[in-house]
């Protein structure tokens, strides 16, 4: 699970781009997460972000929260993988 720090710095450093959701999947998401875990992040965007715009959001997020982050987007899942980002995931806006 996230602290409410962790949440923050999320929300914060994804606001310039207009995030209409926000979740965590994944071993965070599930409470399993080790030293080796990486931090699973599903956003979807009111506005237009190019993949720079997310590669760049991902280096800022692993940097200011010392784990590395995989922001992924709603429209950029398969649908076998789906499913299971679906029973993982937990909204954090």
């Amino acid at each position: 699970m996230i602290t409410a720090s962790q949440k923050d710095v999320i929300l914060h450093t994804l606001a310039p781009h207009k995030p209409a959701m926000v979740g965590i999947f994944g071993s965070f998401a599930r409470n399993e997460n080790t030293t080796d875990s990486d931090l699973d992040i599903l956003v979807d965007f009111k506005a237009v972000v190019n993949l720079l715009d997310l590669i760049g959001l991902e280096q800022e997020l692993s940097e200011i929260l010392g784990v590395k982050v995989d922001l992924i987007t709603r429209r950029s899942l398969s649908s076998h993988i789906e499913p299971y980002v679906d029973k993982d995931l937990i909204r954090i806006l």
